[in-house]
């Protein structure tokens, strides 16, 4: 799993490629933490390269969007393929998170 963090456009942009399983989320719990200081910052979420996410990647998530929250800074998450769209749409994240799919 890589990870790579950019500031574009008034926006924190980390992509995923690879899989985001239960032996990866350690290193991505700390990579992440770069989205900590978000205010007056949207968060994209960019999952065009991600192959899988296990349900502690889900958590993972779900902390950048609490965070986000309570800075007034939205979490979007973007590049989703039709499996990854199908997982998201079974954990109910699609109505919690801004999506968008490939």
């Amino acid at each position: 799993m890589n990870t790579t963090f950019k500031e574009e456009d008034q926006k924190y942009v980390m992509t995923f490629e690879g899989r985001l399983d239960t032996a990866s989320t350690a290193q991505v719990k700390k990579d992440i933490k770069a989205l900590d200081n978000c205010e007056g910052h949207d968060i994209i979420l960019d999952c065009s390269q991600l192959t899988y996410i296990c349900s502690s990647g889900l958590r993972l998530f779900l902390a950048v969007l609490k965070n986000a929250r309570s800075k007034g800074s939205r979490t979007i998450i973007t590049g989703l393929n039709d499996e990854m769209y199908d997982v998201f749409v079974e954990t109910g994240f699609t109505q919690l998170f801004e999506t968008r799919r490939k």
